[in-house]
């Protein structure tokens, strides 16, 4: 269960501000279709992430326990540091949309989150908690829960959200985790 909640925790809190809820946003604002562009993001972040939670599972067994738990516990600190930088990704473009909303939805969000902080935070989840199903489904939960509110509400919603803030817990997360690892896991702190 702890894998699962800090999963829906971790990637919830660090998609909101992120460039999928400017995709979302944008998708929503061409085809006035949110069900159908919800589908798609479920769709492509499964098997992103689960691609992803395995990967890190993958690590985790080639590496002996005391260098995995360090370097996880250093990777989560980097990404509570990388979530302080904002997104200056290129702006998004669906006018040249050739295919239908759930398949241009499903691609834009798959091709969008290859080397985002949230697929490196799901490999380093799944490398942490070993379960790839739990990993897989939490972070799916959390960019479903942080992208359909834009779908719904759109561009009201996210401009009156405060993300500097939202930002900044979302880097406190990423960086307890990484201290709580380090620090408790290796016997650091304990020791």
């Amino acid at each position: 269960m702890d894998a699962l909640l800090t999963s829906v925790a971790a990637v919830g809190l660090a998609e909101i501000g992120d460039k999928t809820q400017l995709l979302a946003l944008l998708l929503v604002a061409r085809f006035l279709a949110p069900w159908s562009i919800l589908w798609g993001i479920l769709v492509a972040t499964l098997i992103n992430h689960g691609v992803s939670a395995w990967l890190g599972t993958a690590l985790a067994d080639m590496l002996d326990p005391q260098t995995l738990t360090i370097t996880v516990g250093f990777a989560f600190l980097a990404i509570g540091i990388w979530l302080l930088k904002p997104d200056d990704d290129e702006a998004l473009d669906a006018d040249n949309v050739r295919y239908g909303v759930f398949m241009t939805a499903f691609v834009l969000f798959f091709v969008a989150e290859i080397g985002d902080k949230t697929q490196v935070a799901t490999v380093l989840l799944g490398a942490r908690f070993d379960d790839v199903l739990a990993v897989t489904l939490g972070t799916t939960l959390g960019m479903v829960a942080a992208n359909a509110p834009v779908l719904w509400v759109g561009h009201r919603f996210c401009r009156d959200l405060p993300l500097k803030t939202i930002h900044g817990g979302a880097s406190l997360l990423f960086i307890a985790i990484g201290l709580w690892t380090l620090c408790i896991e290796t016997g650091w702190l304990t020791g």
